[in-house]
């Protein structure tokens, strides 16, 4: 019965517990409420802001030279909602900094008040925020200079427009079409088209063996395993950006694993099924296929998650098979696992579990209103006024038709992976257990190249660079440019790219992240060829290469990208 109250309760919170939200708000209300000297700050904070506030508006009003009006508050960085020139005009360059004193006095509000636990001051903080954000005078027609002067040069065909994009991406999502634009990418068209064939399938995965592209190639193959909270060709999309293509260039010979997008039937698959499932059965045929060579596994995001509990395993289990591995963008330590955390704790996942209980999975649209939560202003409110106000619809890319096709997740997979690796920090702290035993990522020998990307929202890069506290191996560590998703996707050409990195051998003194970014300078370019070099580094001598993807005992079962990554 509780199960069921709380998954009804969910349809109305996007699967955000109430709970959760109200014991941070009393928290912090509560210690707000017994601190006298907090509230004389706030109270003093919001005299003067008031203060700035006048002056700045009698010093606009009067035609006051501009270095005497200069703002009162300036933007962070990454606010780029007012920095068009017409923002800078009376009255608007008041409403503007009016709602950023708002906001900066909120901030001071929600944080540094004694007592108040981490976990929830950040919530009340980000929920906060997420609330001030939604009466920006950016999002208003009225209030908003740059859609005011567009209105008035159109004529108010902008709004028009905006109206049919708001009225055609309602009937998509009621109808659970993909976003406008989606149509121009097709998987097998022009996505994921790196000739290969599917050389194994079970119930879970479909394993892809792309086609050897150069006369020789390295004994050591490469097994990529992608996230299996998205489709797999994010590391295949357009030939141009495709990691998997230029690895097949360089004399590598390639497998990549594409998850199944699982659906209620598959409620009860665990962890351990995807490991079993996944890297295990994967490596068993490359082993037949190859005759025995040693892997070089690369994981992203989850996929790296999981191949490092698999490497884990077979280092406590005396199997060798990892020639080494890399790590994408993936993190064994959740203690700072960025603001996912704020959805991560008893309540939300308890919630999360009835919700996913009893439907089977978790949708892939919630689990898009929660990624676009952590960016509201540029994946919600920005987006909102570009296509609904100015009626400009933003011209797709491979990358967000990449983003828009998600897949489901288990019930049971999902629960275990929330409660053991975000909640209780099982992996990290030596208590995740595989067939009764527990692993650590200490026993690892494989060496390890990990990278991550300096806007990364979903896996910070100094979560990922825990990894030098845990392994007890060579650790290379790449941080490059971009976010979660454009920073991996970084290929050859691309501008404004650049990387630093640095080796750590396994005896070597340990550097905090912020002292190694102060210590490795700036490299311009793709960080795909130090991937490469690395690898090839760790390989043996090419020989010649097989003409055809062929294999007695594995033989074709179809063209890559295969059947599961089509499915809905």
């Amino acid at each position: 019965m509780d199960k069921s109250v709380n998954a009804m309760i969910s349809r109305f919170t996007g699967g955000l517990s109430p709970s959760g939200l109200a014991d941070a708000y009393t928290d912090w209300a509560v210690h707000l409420a017994t601190a006298p000297g907090k509230q004389t700050q706030l109270i003093e904070k919001a005299l003067k802001k008031a203060v700035r506030l006048a002056n700045y508006a009698g010093c606009c009003a009067s035609g006051i030279v501009p270095d005497v009006s200069s703002p009162c508050i300036d933007p962070l960085p990454q606010d780029k909602r007012f920095s068009g020139e017409a923002w800078q005009r009376w009255p608007y360059n008041l409403l503007y900094q009016s709602f950023l004193l708002n906001q900066q006095w909120w901030f001071n509000a929600t944080t540094g008040v004694r007592g108040v636990t981490q976990q929830h001051e950040n919530v009340v903080e980000f929920a906060s925020r997420q609330v001030l954000d939604l009466f920006s005078p950016s999002n208003y027609l009225l209030t908003n200079p740059e859609l005011l002067e567009q209105t008035q040069k159109e004529r108010g065909q902008n709004l028009q427009r905006g109206m049919q994009n708001f009225i055609e991406d309602w009937q998509r999502t009621i109808n659970g079409q993909k976003p406008a634009g989606s149509e121009a990418f097709q998987v097998g068209k022009n996505l994921a088209v790196t000739p290969g064939k599917v050389v194994y399938r079970n119930r879970l995965i479909e394993l892809i063996q792309y086609a050897p592209v150069t006369d020789k190639v390295h004994p050591e193959p490469i097994l990529i395993v992608p996230a299996w909270i998205m489709k797999y060709y994010i590391l295949d999309l357009s030939p141009e950006k495709s990691l998997v293509k230029y690895l097949t260039e360089q004399g590598f010979t390639v497998f990549m694993v594409s998850w199944k997008n699982p659906d209620i039937e598959d409620r009860d698959l665990g962890m351990d099924d995807y490991r079993r499932l996944g890297i295990m059965s994967s490596l068993d045929t490359i082993e037949t296929i190859t005759g025995g060579e040693k892997v070089h596994g690369v994981g992203y995001c989850l996929g790296g998650t999981l191949l490092s509990i698999a490497a884990a395993t077979m280092a406590r289990d005396g199997d060798e098979r990892l020639k080494s591995l890399s790590m994408l963008a993936a993190q064994t330590d959740f203690t700072e696992a960025g603001e996912l955390m704020l959805f991560i704790n008893e309540s939300q996942v308890t919630f999360l579990e009835d919700m996913m209980w009893e439907q089977g999975f978790l949708d892939t649209k919630q689990m898009a209103g929660a990624f676009q939560l952590l960016r509201s202003n540029d994946l919600i409110w920005s987006r909102m006024v570009h296509d609904y106000l100015m009626g400009e619809r933003a011209k797709l890319n491979d990358l967000m038709a990449w983003n828009s096709d998600a897949t489901r997740m288990p019930y049971k997979m999902h629960s275990e992976y929330l409660r053991q690796l975000f909640l209780n920090n099982a992996l990290a702290e030596g208590r995740y257990r595989v067939d009764g035993r527990a692993i650590t990522v200490s026993d690892i020998r494989a060496p390890i190249f990990a990278v991550g990307t300096e806007r990364d929202h979903v896996a910070p890069w100094r979560s990922v660079y825990k990894l030098n506290l845990l392994a007890d191996t060579d650790v290379t560590f790449l941080l490059t440019s971009g976010g979660h998703n454009a920073g991996i996707v970084s290929e050859i050409g691309h501008p404004r790219r650049h990387y630093r990195i640095a080796t750590r051998q396994h005896d070597d003194r340990y550097q905090d992240p912020d002292t190694w970014f102060v210590n490795n300078a700036v490299q311009d370019g793709s960080w795909w060829p130090a991937l490469v070099d690395w690898l090839k580094q760790r390989s043996g001598d090419q020989s010649v290469a097989p003409l055809s993807v062929t294999n007695n005992r594995h033989p074709p079962l179809c063209d890559a990208p295969g059947t599961y990554v089509l499915q809905e």
